[in-house]
């Protein structure tokens, strides 16, 4: 019976790093795994055009589906952005490529204790990979210096536009529409309208 508690224990222990550390110490940025089958995640947004040639598709987890507007996401809430290189075609729209790097973005309870002084951006922790979704060696000084403005946010891009389109939906939750669609880039213009998906 000792030894069947005692594995039970080591069980429970294991699970909770596997969750990505909710239940041991907090990580730093660069030490979170790759989430498995994050794909089938709702779509946060998608068709993300930068000027630097880049197409950037987002995907949020169910737990961070769960907040609210004018709140902060709960622990737990993980984005997956992908960042795709991409060209101009006519008219000036971009077309996406090859996918260049995927950026995880991950919550948890007391993890801005691991922050560098003054960079603190709120309980976030960040890691990036490349294609292959081995560890990329990258300056998370700087991914964090993009988001310390957006205190407001949560330190979260598109914030306001993610609950605006949220506000729109009529009938299902915003949620459960969103799983209804998870994993979904290219949608049919109903389903841009119900699901309230920012194809930009």
């Amino acid at each position: 019976m000792k030894k069947f508690l005692l594995a039970a224990g080591a069980a429970t222990v294991l699970a909770g790093c596997a969750a990505g550390g909710m239940f041991g110490p907090a990580p730093k940025d660069g030490e979170l795994a790759m989430p498995n089958a994050y794909k089938t995640w709702p779509v946060f947004l998608a068709g993300i055009e930068k000027p630097t040639g880049h197409v950037r598709d987002i995907y949020i987890n169910t737990k961070g589906t769960e907040a609210k507007n004018g709140e902060a996401f709960p622990n737990g809430t993980q984005f997956v952005m992908e960042i795709y290189k991409a060209t101009k075609a006519d008219g000036g729209k971009m077309v996406k490529g090859d996918l260049d790097q995927v950026f995880v973005m991950y919550k948890g309870s007391g993890w801005g204790s691991t922050a560098p002084e003054g960079m603190k951006t709120g309980d976030w922790v960040y890691s990036a990979f490349d294609p292959a979704g081995q560890p990329k060696k990258v300056d998370y000084g700087t991914c964090r210096g993009c988001h310390i403005p957006l205190a407001k946010d949560d330190y979260v891009f598109h914030y306001a536009k993610y609950f605006e389109k949220r506000a729109s939906v009529d009938g299902p939750s915003y949620a459960q529409m969103l799983e209804s669609h998870a994993g979904m880039v290219a949608m049919t213009t109903q389903d841009v309208k119900q699901a309230s998906q920012v194809l930009k």
